[in-house]
């Protein structure tokens, strides 16, 4: 049994898996990652690519109330809903709504800056590690507002950004212009988030973050995973569709947005989880024009990010169920206001690419040790900023795992929250 003790079964190849087979990896235990298909090929893959402190503002913040009534009407760009999914989760709804409240905001955000920073150092290490610095950008990101009536609403997250210590500066058109000179003059002001890293294609990353694991003696099965069950007080075994069973000492749970009915169907467990659904396309820029950088046009809905693929127009938020059919309307009224703020020529993919943000009610993940499961751990939900953060919420884990001190309190993300 020496041997099984050590050993560990992750179960999802997305960044947050893949990020935590190599921590457990440099830690001393035997890891195997298991998925359907090949790592970063998921949710992982569509993001903007971006590693930001700025991302600590939670969605249902304080001053979501104001917005609501345009929200509601499901005509924007940034937020659209499936009324039937939204009564079928009103529980949700209901609980992710009360976590607007002040004093959680607070906790939220503290929580979320303390993850993002010990990621972002993380992501540096690995990146290096990995042969993949190359793809770091460190000129920051912008925030654009199509009016100086916007820019002024934005004021709370200016003030939790000037909180937490996080390094922006505010822009005028004349400055904007010299920083990103291929804009179109539509924005009188922006905010220059400059402490923050992205990268030119966050699936590569994550496929190169799992090439150094397996070079460093990790295992990956590409399966579809069918059943989880306890064996005995000192194993798990993990069935995969085909029938191969495979034992292990401890799981990882990072299923990403699968993990609510995975943990319903094979432990019985009720994850609150909603699905926060987005799609991008890339497009080349007309004229020989170019970004130095991520752009956010908060009137628009939309991030425009410079990727190997060309520029990658990610869209706002779909509530809706994990599969249900496509729904392109956000991603055309963004196209329309990208059109209006930067030269782009037509589409360079058939198809959109679509991927689901894996969301709990207080918009943090879950990290930790599940209740009544010794020996299964939990990492899922972390929302918008699951590449953003999956390096932070491994280390954390792991420290867990191998009862270490962990780099922070890790009470905010603890499982008890919503299971148990």
């Amino acid at each position: 049994m020496g041997e099984m003790k050590n050993t560990v079964a992750v179960l999802g190849a997305g960044i947050v898996g893949v990020s935590c087979a190599l921590e457990l990896q440099r830690r001393g235990f035997d890891v195997t990652v298991f998925d359907r298909l090949a790592p970063g090929r998921e949710t992982s893959y569509g993001n903007a690519g971006v590693i930001a402190r700025s991302s600590l503002m939670p969605f249902n913040h304080p001053g979501l109330w104001s917005s609501l009534p345009r929200l509601l009407k499901n005509q924007s760009a940034s937020f659209r809903y499936n009324p039937r999914f939204v009564a079928k989760n009103l529980p949700w709804a209901l609980k992710f709504l009360s976590n607007t409240r002040t004093a959680v905001f607070h906790e939220t955000t503290a929580a979320l800056d303390a993850l993002i920073r010990l990621s972002t150092q993380e992501h540096r290490r690995l990146l290096c590690e990995a042969g993949a610095a190359h793809r770091l950008r460190t000129s920051g990101w912008l925030f654009l507002y199509r009016s100086e009536e916007s820019f002024l609403g934005s004021q709370l997250s200016r003030d939790t950004f000037a909180k937490f210590g996080i390094a922006t500066q505010a822009l005028d058109a004349r400055e904007l212009a010299q920083l990103e000179p291929h804009l179109k003059p539509l924005f009188p002001r922006a905010l220059w988030i400059q402490d923050s890293l992205s990268v030119d294609s966050p699936g590569q990353v994550v496929e190169a973050y799992a090439r150094l694991f397996v070079a460093r003696g990790g295992r990956i099965r590409q399966a579809s995973i069918g059943g989880l069950h306890r064996q005995g007080t000192d194993a798990w075994r993990v069935t995969e569709d085909a029938g191969t069973v495979h034992e292990a000492s401890r799981v990882v749970l990072a299923l990403g947005p699968w993990t609510k009915e995975f943990a319903k169907k094979s432990l019985g467990l009720s994850v609150p989880m909603a699905f926060e659904r987005g799609y991008h396309m890339h497009y080349r820029a007309a004229g020989g024009a170019s970004l130095g950088r991520p752009v956010y046009d908060t009137g628009g809905g939309y991030v425009l990010s410079p990727m190997e693929q060309g520029l990658r127009l990610s869209t706002g938020v779909q509530l809706t169920d994990l599969e249900a059919p496509k729904n392109l309307a956000q991603l055309d009224l963004a196209e329309q206001a990208a059109r209006e703020a930067f030269p782009i020529e037509d589409r360079l993919e058939k198809e959109p690419w679509l991927g689901s943000r894996p969301t709990l009610p207080d918009s943090r993940p879950i990290i930790g040790e599940c209740p009544g499961h010794a020996g299964l751990w939990l990492a899922f939900g972390h929302q918008h900023i699951g590449f953003n953060t999956g390096p932070g919420s491994a280390a954390l884990l792991a420290s867990m795992m191998a009862g270490e001190a962990c780099a922070f309190d890790p009470a905010p993300f603890r499982p008890s929250r919503f299971i148990g």
